[in-house]
């Protein structure tokens, strides 16, 4: 029997065939490109002070002023195990500590030179960048970074100037602490922020955060004026979350990339928060107050210098109390007036950042 050559599916294996070489060899092309990983991370580390009685400061409503005996003892654990966990953010993508880290939280610089001094963290060689603000709690922000990666070129804190009228008196928060640098040659601005709590109840106190992200938004306007392209990075613990008026209605972030416009703010952590997660718990309820957000120009595709990769919130299991009162919650430092030997009442969270290269 004669065999019948049919030309017609001929031409559709070998089109196939082509289809398929280029698309191999394209995955090839890509998967041969390197790309150099980093990470920045935001961290409420939880009442962190110092076991010194400042006559200048209310920090006697510091847990670790409380307690009665082994103040330096539970201090020295409490600096170790913050370190222990700021060595590990975002290690597994980027191989290395954070780049960058803005923390909460923190009484004075002389907390965070010890943090950057724990043998944990001594040889990446951290840089810090600090101001008191005139916070009631004596609680302040700060900045840390590696001097091999990142350069500050300038740094300045800006007041949140509030007023209580039922007290009829100013209410002293934390400042909002921003930083503008080189990230290995790429120039980014970094806002570290610590908004006023929910003491009161959220309704009763959310006019001060809508405050707080109107100063927050003037901040990202002046940058962005200069530069309409600048690379900004926000972060915090906002004690909102990601839905919350202050981050919609003033900020006017957004959860898709796509809908962005130049100079406009991205949030990865909306997906998280509506999926059901969180950084930190209360009656039984996850809240996603520890946040980055990013402007439009971090969101380009063109790796020839540092862009947004991913966002994540670093709560591995040792993180996560595992009886008591706060079973599943974060591992917190102190509760019932005492140390618990654990961590921080929130998760770090991060964002990674990547860049091509030969």
């Amino acid at each position: 029997m004669r065999q019948v050559f049919d030309l017609r599916n001929y031409n559709i294996h070998l089109y196939t065939f082509i289809i398929a070489l280029v698309f191999s060899t394209f995955v090839e092309s890509q998967n041969k490109r390197k790309f150099k990983v980093h990470t920045i991370a935001f961290y409420n580390v939880e009442n962190l002070f110092d076991t010194i009685n400042d006559p200048n400061k209310f920090d006697e409503r510091s847990p670790i002023m409380e307690l009665k005996y082994n103040r330096q003892e539970v201090y020295n654990k409490k600096v170790k195990n913050m370190a222990s966990v700021i060595a590990q953010i975002g290690a597994d993508v980027s191989k290395n500590t954070p780049a960058i880290i803005g923390i909460c939280e923190v009484e004075n610089r002389t907390v965070v030179e010890d943090l950057a001094n724990d043998p944990a963290l001594l040889s990446k060689d951290y840089g810090i960048v600090h101001f008191e603000s005139p916070d009631e709690r004596s609680i302040d922000v700060a900045l840390m970074y590696q001097k091999a990666l990142f350069v500050p070129i300038s740094t300045s804190a800006h007041e949140l100037k509030l007023f209580d009228i039922k007290r009829d008196k100013r209410d002293y928060t934390r400042d909002q602490l921003l930083v503008t640098g080189y990230l290995e040659g790429d120039l980014i601005h970094l806002i570290v922020n610590h908004w006023p709590s929910r003491s009161g109840g959220e309704a009763k106190s959310r006019s001060k955060r809508v405050a707080a992200a109107t100063l927050n938004k003037r901040l990202i306007d002046s940058l962005q004026a200069n530069d309409p392209y600048a690379k900004i990075f926000t972060m915090g613990d906002f004690n909102d979350n990601p839905t919350n008026a202050s981050f919609k209605k003033v900020l006017k972030a957004k959860k898709n990339k796509e809908s962005i416009g130049l100079k406009g703010l991205y949030n990865p952590m909306e997906g998280f928060f509506k999926a059901g997660l969180g950084s930190n718990a209360y009656r039984d309820a996850w809240s996603l107050f520890d946040q980055i957000l990013v402007t439009q120009p971090l969101l380009e595709e063109d790796f020839s210098s540092f862009r947004f990769y991913k966002a994540g919130i670093f709560n591995k299991q040792f993180l996560i109390s595992k009886k008591g009162r706060y079973k599943g919650y974060p591992f917190r430092s102190f509760s019932y007036g005492g140390f618990t030997g654990g961590y921080s009442d929130h998760f770090p969270v991060y964002v990674h950042v990547i860049k091509e290269v030969e």
